[in-house]
């Protein structure tokens, strides 16, 4: 009897050397939830955790070719996006992804990095809100990159509604837009709308920095579209995982920062 080859989940992203965000993060995270992880790297960071010192972004003509052999030999059930750097990159993922239909694809818009340095060139805005919003399944933005994006101030509960539909009104079918950097007191709350469910994911703040738990959020809820959840449902998995992996998290380098433990969260779930 032939071996049934798995479902994968495909990253497209940044590297950080740091091994505690990015594609690193994205890896582990779909090893955690048992599917067979893919990348393809738009872009090379060097990364630690207090900051990023420089980032290289390769030809895309070899992005390109690191897509289509993902494709040309995996099944893969999802499709995350996460560092791309420049508007070149974001139009060589777009024509790919047109290329190639992934059945789902989640979409993490990485602007800026928790130190504050900036992943984004000016020009490539501009192209995420035309080529690539208009096809993600699901769109998880965190407040600062929401503001970017629609314009508005995100100030309070009020804001974070609107926000919500005007990140809809881009295109994406799916928004969660990510409440860690708006201040509700000792509550964070994740805000998820679709065209038929509203919900809201409220966690206690924790009095500590995470790095990567972007990057892990959107690759958990690939992971979880991967094993066959429905959207809503992959995004309640996803935040309670990151929530788990955040509270076992370490600090393996001088930074502040905590890195998040993985296979912990797999375990204790």
């Amino acid at each position: 009897m032939p071996e049934t080859s798995p479902v994968s989940a495909l990253t497209i992203a940044g590297s950080d050397s740091g091994g505690g965000a990015g594609i690193q993060a994205d890896l582990r995270t779909f090893a955690a939830h048992g599917v067979h992880g893919l990348s393809a790297i738009a872009a090379l960071t060097a990364q630690h955790t207090r900051g990023v010192t420089a980032v290289h972004v390769p030809p895309v003509d070899f992005l390109r070719a690191q897509v289509d052999a993902c494709f040309d030999d995996f099944d893969i059930g999802a499709v995350k996006l996460g560092m791309l750097a420049s508007a070149a990159v974001i139009h060589a993922v777009a024509d790919a992804l047109q290329a190639h239909a992934p059945r789902f694809l989640v979409l993490d818009p990485v602007m800026v990095a928790t130190s504050g340095a900036k992943l984004l060139e000016d020009d490539a805005l501009d192209a995420l809100r035309t080529r690539l919003i208009p096809r993600a399944d699901l769109l998880t933005p965190n407040i600062p990159e929401a503001e970017l994006l629609t314009g508005l101030r995100i100030e309070t509960a009020a804001d974070a509604e609107r926000a919500l539909e005007a990140l809809l009104a881009l295109g994406a079918k799916a928004v969660l837009l990510k409440g860690g950097h708006l201040d509700e007191g000792g509550e964070v709350i994740d805000r998820y709308r679709d065209a038929t469910t509203d919900a809201g994911f409220v966690h206690a703040r924790l009095s500590l920095e995470g790095h990567g738990t972007g990057c892990t959020l959107a690759s958990a809820v690939a992971a979880n579209l991967c094993l066959g959840l429905p959207m809503a449902q992959a995004v309640a998995a996803a935040v309670d995982y990151v929530g788990r992996a955040l509270r076992q998290g370490y600090r393996p380098g001088r930074g502040e920062v905590r890195v998040l433990d993985h296979f912990g969260a797999a375990r204790t779930a």
